[in-house]
This record gives C-alpha cells, structure tokens and sequence, in this order.
C-alpha cells in the first residue's frame, strides 16, 4: 500500500528542484512535474520573463512536455505537482488536458482558482473534474516565494 502523504511530498520535492532552477535564472520561483505510473512524465518551470510570454508558467510547460512525451492531449492517469495554486489559465488548461489530480504547496490569494479564489478544478458545470489536495510542503513553497520576493525588493 503505498502512503499517498509521502508520495505527494516526494513529487512536490521534485517540483521543488524546478522551481529552483526558474530562480537560478531570475524567474518566479515556481516548479511544477507530472507524473504518471511513479515516473516524471513532463516538468517545468516559470520562464514568462525569458521568453517573453505570458502562458510560459510551470504548469503549462509541464503540461505541454507531459503531452509530447505521451503523444496524447489527454493526460489520462496522470498528477501534477506544483508549488504555488494554479492561476485561472492554468487550472483551464489542468481539466483541458484530463489531468487527474493536482497537488500544489502554497496558496496564491492574488490569483488562486483551485480553492483560493474560486475552485474552477470541482465546477461541476464542466465536463470534467480534477481532485485536489493542498498544502503539500505548503512551509518550503512559500518560502522560495517569500525569499525571492524579499531579495528582489532588496535590490530595488
């Protein structure tokens, strides 16, 4: 039986390592995986400012990755972790894709549509539906947020 606690921290760990990367380059840090069958399928981290576009957020880098790897659009069977709570963007492209579950670390009050805000991921006016849980190593998400944020207001 495997212990659905540990195995969520262990794939938010690894978003984790991707959010990482987006701060090594100056970017938000926010990281995301998808995993199918207890292997990485697609990963991804925020590039919105180093490639000038606005739909380049960790989940849709990793949703896009995921889909290449797989050869299908739908994400069938598949989990996605990410440190922060999916925008309204990103949880529409969540159900576009069939993503099974979503587990994010922190909540975003700005812009959080997977509970926070609103919870586009259970509207059941949709076709489908995405289960969630929250707060997974919420601590260690919030504070690559909060340390970014703080060093870049340092600097200004």
């Amino acid at each position: 039986m495997i212990d659905l606690q540990l195995e969520d921290e262990k794939w938010m760990q690894e978003a984790i390592k991707q959010a990482r990367m987006a701060e090594e380059i100056g970017e938000v840090p926010i990281g995301a995986v998808i995993v199918r069958n207890g292997e990485i399928v697609g990963s991804g981290y925020n590039v919105r400012e180093t490639t000038h576009d606005p739909t380049a957020h960790a989940e849709m880098v990793a949703i896009r990755q995921a889909s290449e790897s797989l050869g299908a659009w739908r994400l069938l069977g598949c989990t996605l972790y990410v440190t922060l709570e999916p925008c309204p963007m990103c949880a529409g492209a969540i159900l576009q894709s069939r993503v099974e579950r979503i587990v994010y670390g922190t909540a975003d009050p700005k812009a959080g549509c997977v509970g926070t805000l609103m919870d586009l991921l259970r509207d059941n006016r949709f076709n489908h539906m995405t289960e969630w849980t929250s707060g997974v190593l919420q601590e260690q998400c919030a504070m690559l947020l909060t340390d970014f944020f703080r060093r870049l207001r340092v600097r200004k």
